[in-house]
């Protein structure tokens, strides 16, 4: 069967990625005071990231209308949907209103959508996961089961250089963000259940909280030669190579990606951030 993957501009895709699955992205709108970017191809990220840090007030991010996810939805294949987890962005409800709106216009077609509960590459494993499932001949049915299963069981954590921004965009304390800071201490935070975000290890000094997010694997997770490990960086590539290599001396990872956040990831992540997914 045809299938197409539509995922918002949180998935974060290597060239080959982009090549090798049949996906089509839905940009979020970045704000930088009154100046508007496109988190699409176009958008130079590093250029993004450096007028940020410049910028006085928060950035603010806007979800694509149902409008563009009903353009994306067009053509014969089924759609599976992927998008940031629903208590961090408005794009899965804009996703959810076009497939009703879609259906009403153009009636019988296949079109589901799924909550990541996550983010940057959390929703690139969910997309590579679907893809290798449309390979092997599955109803859609039997899709959405094993990937909302592959959902629930997936874990992501972030390694951030600071967290003014999360502060900013009103994701975080600017409270806890200003100690953080006074302190050098490095949070490691991850996802919930709810796909929320919560607080997992607190570390003072970054050598230390890297290391810690070696760990935080072991800890946190299983059965790691069934799973990907996906790594995504903030213009910090020596980072997450550094990162693999550790890695690699504890688990047995079936795999492990790494790809470079676009532009709505790096607005949370910053400059130096880590996020990974297994």
């Amino acid at each position: 069967m045809g299938i197409k993957i539509v995922a918002d501009s949180s998935c974060d895709l290597t060239a080959q990625m982009k090549e090798e699955i049949n996906i089509e992205i839905a940009p979020l709108t970045l704000q930088l005071e009154d100046k508007k970017y496109v988190d699409d191809e176009q958008l130079d990220v590093r250029e993004y990231v450096k007028e940020m840090s410049e910028c006085k007030s928060a950035p603010k991010t806007a979800c694509p209308s149902p409008e563009e996810f009903m353009k994306k939805y067009e053509g014969d294949d089924s759609v599976f949907v992927v998008t940031l987890s629903s208590n961090l962005s408005g794009t899965y409800n804009s996703a959810v209103l076009a497939k009703e709106m879609y259906l009403e216009e153009v009636g019988n077609k296949f079109i589901h959508v799924f909550d990541s509960l996550s983010a940057s590459v959390g929703e690139t494993l969910i997309a590579l996961k679907i893809h290798e499932l449309s390979k092997i001949n599955l109803e859609e049915s039997e899709i959405v089961q094993k990937v909302n299963k592959y959902i629930k069981e997936m874990k992501t954590f972030f390694l951030l250089e600071s967290l003014d921004h999360l502060a900013k965009a009103g994701r975080l304390s600017p409270f806890i963000a200003k100690i953080a800071s006074v302190l050098s201490i490095k949070p490691i935070m991850g996802s919930t259940e709810e796909g929320t975000i919560r607080l997992v290890q607190k570390v003072r000094g970054y050598k230390k909280a890297f290391d810690k997010f070696v760990d935080i694997i072991g800890e946190e997770g299983k059965n790691f030669e069934e799973k990907i490990l996906g790594i995504a960086h903030c213009n910090c590539l020596e980072r997450a190579l550094k990162f693999k290599e550790e890695v690699l001396k504890k688990y047995n990872f079936k795999d492990i990606i790494i790809v470079e956040m676009r532009g709505l990831s790096s607005t949370y992540a910053d400059d130096g951030g880590l996020v990974i997914a297994f």
